[in-house]
């Protein structure tokens, strides 16, 4: 099993770019070793120009691949275009649909429930605050099983910055579908759930 999927804490580095049209991600453990990446994929030439005017982003689909450090895929998140609230659909390493991440709300504190093929919430991942940066992710009984959350830790406290990284906790007692439910989570909440100033963005990537 890919280390990514056992793992239970993970740090998701953004690879800084003068012109991010690409948006890639290093996912590293506490001690600084790489332990996959996160990268955009699928955009054309035409798609790279039409985002580098701007304001566009949320009338298109992306899709983010999840590696582990052997190259391997172990998730496939597409965010379908979108007017307000957004969606991410989670697809394991075979192409089997997972589920669903969807926003809840646009106001207040910010919420987005995991929801099954099957249309059931399992989870959800909860804003702490209006500005919505530290999250608790729970499961369908409102039991915390994880957090995401923007500080220092283990070696990275020397290497990066809040604004380069942010930390993803999985309780290791969390299996299955819903891990994979976390680990999209946390691939996906800076990129295809965007953040603005105020925590996540209804417009950009995200909105």
């Amino acid at each position: 099993m890919s280390d990514l999927l056992t793992a239970n804490l993970l740090v998701v580095n953004q690879k800084a770019k003068l012109i991010e049209m690409t948006n890639q991600y290093a996912i590293r453990d506490a001690d600084g070793n790489e332990l996959g990446r996160i990268e955009q994929e699928g955009q054309s030439k035409l798609k790279k120009a039409v985002r580098l005017v701007g304001g566009f982003d949320q009338f298109m689909t992306h899709t983010l691949g999840v590696y582990d450090a052997g190259g391997n895929r172990v998730l496939q998140l597409t965010r379908p275009r979108k007017v307000f609230k957004s969606r991410l659909e989670v697809k394991d390493s075979g192409g089997r649909k997972v589920g669903e991440i969807v926003q809840k709300n646009i106001f207040g504190k910010i919420s987005f429930d995991f929801v099954d093929p099957n249309g059931r919430s399992v989870g959800r991942i909860k804003a702490e605050n209006w500005r919505a940066w530290n999250f608790a992710i729970v499961d369908d009984t409102d039991r915390e099983i994880g957090r995401i959350t923007k500080k220092f830790v283990g070696a990275l406290k020397g290497m990066f910055t809040t604004a380069d990284n942010y930390v993803v906790e999985i309780d290791p007692s969390v299996t299955g579908d819903l891990r994979l439910f976390a680990l999209g989570a946390a691939a996906g909440v800076d990129t295809a759930l965007k953040q603005d100033d105020r925590g996540l963005n209804i417009g950009g990537i995200g909105g």
